[in-house]
């Protein structure tokens, strides 16, 4: 008897570039069950819907204001609502890599990144469809790289395990958004030890920020315990042994 789950994983990053002035990068994944993708996604049209928006209008963290913020809440409750929803990000210090002692590329750092936060989501019994946002037109060379990597390390030489890794659009897969939230909210708390602001638009972020602290029970600055199942977080700096 085959009871092997097949399972959606929807990625996304955040101040990922080397050079783009921010100390961290975020990478952030969601995943639940392949068949209830249909329902979850149909679930967060209804919910856009209710707000008067198009379903296939695109919720983002960059797209946050005081006007919409009730909304963006909804979303945020929901994913924690939801039993088929599962987080994890990796919290990556940048401030003091050193690619040339570790004979790397900067690319080859962003894809150990990747694996140190996949790879405590792969299970051996089930498979996996990866799903990473587009960033530019390099990125289904990088998803194919990443592929490669992730299956010689699981030693899924026949790709049984994980199935694919691939690009796609954030605007046109509902789950996807709330990968985009929940990462962005993460990034902007490190980014920002402060977040109470006076300014309009950065109050609605603090506001979502609190209310994902206050529903997951963390400070989004800190690792989690490594089994936490809903809202895994994991702190990578230059120090930690690869």
């Amino acid at each position: 008897m085959n009871d092997n789950t097949t399972y959606n994983i929807y990625c996304d990053e955040s101040c990922h570039l080397e050079h783009d002035g921010f100390k961290v990068m975020v990478l952030g994944a969601i995943w639940c069950p392949q068949q209830s993708v249909r329902r979850i996604n149909s679930k967060i049209k209804n919910i856009k819907t209710q707000y008067g928006l198009k379903p296939s209008t695109e919720l983002k963290w960059t797209k946050i204001s005081t006007f919409y913020k009730d909304l963006y809440e909804i979303v945020t409750d929901y994913f924690f609502d939801e039993t088929d929803l599962h987080y994890r990000c990796i919290i990556a210090d940048k401030t003091n890599l050193n690619h040339t002692q570790y004979n790397q590329t900067h690319d080859e750092w962003y894809y150990k990144m990747y694996y140190q936060l996949l790879k405590e989501i792969f299970h051996p019994r089930d498979n996996y469809e990866v799903y990473i946002d587009i960033k530019d037109r390099h990125s289904y060379n990088k998803t194919q790289k990443l592929h490669e990597i992730c299956c010689n390390e699981k030693e899924d030489f026949s790709r049984e395990i994980i199935k694919r890794i691939q690009p796609i659009r954030s605007d046109e897969v509902q789950i996807m958004q709330i990968t985009d939230i929940l990462t962005g909210a993460v990034s902007y708390r490190n980014r920002n030890a402060e977040i109470d602001s006076e300014a309009t638009e950065s109050s609605a972020k603090a506001s979502i920020i609190k209310r994902i602290m206050k529903k997951s029970g963390y400070s989004l600055d800190a690792k989690t315990l490594l089994r936490e199942d809903k809202f895994n977080i994991f702190v990578w700096d230059a120090d930690w042994l690869r």
